[in-house]
């Protein structure tokens, strides 16, 4: 299966915007690089459509994960009590680090995850619970 994708660059560790399309394990191994630099952001999406796109950014063991349901309507996925609601936690979002409370974090393993069977099905109602921003 086929999924389009940009992400961090490992060797800059900036945000690299120009899409590829990979098989699911090409996608998966820049994130295990990106893990093992403790952070980073992707973006994914179907090669047959520009939207939905789900945003994965992280930072150690915490994560966030964001939905783009079209060009105007973006939603942020609910946290799953890795850190309590009043906690906040840092995490890049493209190339800048963004605040999050904990209401919307995840467990790294656990956004994986959620992104992993986003390509398997390209739905996302199945995923979890979202809040629309």
């Amino acid at each position: 299966m086929s999924v389009v994708w940009a992400a961090t660059s490992p060797e800059s560790g900036l945000f690299h915007p120009v899409e590829r399309c990979s098989t699911v394990e090409g996608l998966s191994d820049r994130f295990n690089d990106l893990r093992s630099l403790g952070q980073g952001y992707v973006e994914v999406r179907s090669p047959t459509g520009e939207f939905p796109v789900l945003s994965l950014g992280f930072r150690g063991d915490h994560a966030v994960v964001h939905l783009m349901s079209d060009s105007e309507r973006m939603s942020l996925h609910r946290g799953d009590g890795t850190v309590s609601s009043s906690a906040e936690v840092e995490v890049p979002i493209m190339n800048e680090l963004a605040t999050f409370t904990g209401d919307f974090v995840l467990d790294v393993d656990r956004a994986w995850e959620l992104l992993h069977d986003f390509t398997r099905t390209w739905a996302v109602g199945p995923l979890g619970e979202w809040c629309e921003l």
